[in-house]
């Protein structure tokens, strides 16, 4: 796979240098309602990272010095093992069953973002417009950011072929990025569900009747789709051996498993971006896209949280996409979306400490930023104070349990999407291969400490970034 990438002054996401949530202008100057207290905080991210990054290092180094601050550490451990493992335990929610073949469709819009993605969007295209879902009930909108290739001209082509195909072209220099061009087509669509893909996307026919009954309870204002890695789950894929594509396919299945067990609990959901569908008037409620963030989906989730929705995460139906296959093109990408996960926690402070998720939430919340955040925040000076000291690291316990949820996530995630699938989608896998490639994926997940021990550190000393580099995509098959 090519691992070209857009230089910093072509960027896919631009972002709005103001920090606002404010949707970009639209032709019929349609404009998102928007909670103040959403805009309240959004300053000083800067500062609030070096107190954050000064608080925690302090707090590590003031744990060293006394005998008491390793039990402190044993007993958090103690707290969030016993949640994880109550989390781990308990039967997820039931399996969502497909619609039935004579119920009356609900309207819906597919939506993808896409800047230079010749490779891919003419398969996209395709796969969208032929759904297995009636036509009149659907309408699938792509729009160009200022592309610089043939994706321009791929998407006109294929505007003549396709009635339901809606193309729209970003001039050079539009604000919001992603979150812009979704925000500025928004107020033309007109479904009642919202699905977002990414240019390399690839989904099976059906899975609008297999997902949207997710919907059915009312509090469920988005259902994000398991995410699978296309080289590691086609069968003989030249690059199915690589070592980071084989630890992000264990990855997304734990992440999906993680989720699921969550939600079972009354935790926290998320949206990983490609293959989310979401409610209209979720949307709305949020205000739309928050364009002063380089991670739209994670901020999303958070906010839809804080407006009393919840989110859903399936097994099955899957949406693949590519993986990256090199090391630097990892780098990038996680970088990015650790910047944009731990900025929406400095954005959206005030509301979390208000309790306004609620106690369930607001703990499983707190247990996983410990796990997500904290633990590789904290690696360095708690390695530097013990080898000074000649003690074990004081954040030792939260470390195994850490990376031992990875591991069995890892295990039923894995078996989870291969064995628990509908019948035509199961494959056959053994307990060895499910435990060596667990494994693989605990390991691979140590990437996660460096990126994020680094990024966090880099906030707090950089002003927020406006731009980031994307890694090109090649058009792998499923």
């Amino acid at each position: 796979m090519s691992e070209k990438s857009w230089p910093d002054d072509d960027s896919f996401s631009a972002l709005n240098p103001s920090g606002t949530l404010a949707a970009s202008p639209a032709e019929d100057d349609f404009q998102f309602e928007i909670d103040p207290a959403f805009l309240t905080g959004l300053e000083g991210r800067r500062l609030k990272s070096a107190l954050m990054l000064g608080m925690v290092w302090g707090g590590t180094i003031a744990l060293h010095q006394f005998t008491w601050g390793y039990w402190l550490t044993t007993a958090l451990a103690a707290l969030m093992g016993g949640h994880c493992l109550r989390a781990y335990a308990t039967r997820p929610r039931a399996v969502v069953v497909p619609m039935d073949p004579k119920a009356v469709r609900p309207q819906v819009t597919l939506m993808v973002a896409a800047k230079n993605e010749e490779a891919v969007v003419d398969r996209l295209v395709d796969q969208l417009c032929n759904l297995d879902y009636p036509r009149d009930r659907y309408e699938v909108w792509f729009i160009d950011d200022a592309s610089t290739d043939q994706t321009p001209a791929i998407l006109d082509r294929l505007a003549l072929q396709h009635q339901n195909l809606r193309v729209v072209h970003r001039p050079a220099g539009s604000p919001g990025g992603k979150s812009g061009a979704l925000n500025q087509v928004f107020p033309r669509t007109v479904g009642e569900f919202i699905v977002v893909f990414d240019a390399d996307a690839q989904i099976a026919p059906d899975f609008l009747d297999r997902s949207l009954p997710a919907f059915d309870h009312p509090s469920v204002g988005a259902v994000q789709l398991r995410k699978a890695i296309i080289q590691a789950e086609t069968p003989n894929h030249p690059q199915g051996k690589n070592f980071w594509i084989q630890g992000q396919q264990a990855e997304m299945a734990l992440d999906a498993f993680m989720r699921q067990q969550q939600i079972a609990v009354g935790g926290i959901g998320e949206l990983r971006g490609n293959g989310q569908l979401v409610r209209r008037q979720a949307i709305e409620d949020c205000g739309g896209w928050n364009e002063g963030t380089i991670t739209d989906d994670l901020d999303l989730s958070l906010r839809l949280h804080l407006n009393n929705w919840d989110i859903e995460c399936l097994t099955a139906p899957a949406v693949y996409e590519e993986g990256v296959t090199q090391a630097i093109a990892l780098w990038h990408q996680r970088s990015r979306w650790a910047e944009g996960g731990y900025q929406r926690y400095l954005d959206y402070w005030r509301m979390l400490v208000q309790n306004r998720l609620g106690l369930t939430k607001s703990f499983d919340l707190v247990v996983f930023v410990v796990m997500q955040y904290i633990m590789p925040m904290v690696a360095v000076p708690d390695l530097l104070m013990a080898v000074m000291k000649h003690q074990a690291p004081v954040f030792t316990p939260i470390t195994i349990i850490t990376f031992g949820l990875f591991f069995l996530s890892a295990v039923r995630g894995l078996r989870r999407s291969f064995v628990l699938m509908p019948l035509k989608e199961q494959r056959d896998v053994s307990w060895f291969w499910l435990v060596k490639q667990s494994v693989l994926g605990a390991v691979y997940m140590a990437h996660w400490l460096p990126v994020i021990a680094f990024t966090t550190a880099r906030m707090a000393v950089r002003k927020k970034r406006l731009k980031w580099v994307k890694t090109a995509h090649s058009g792998q098959h499923a």
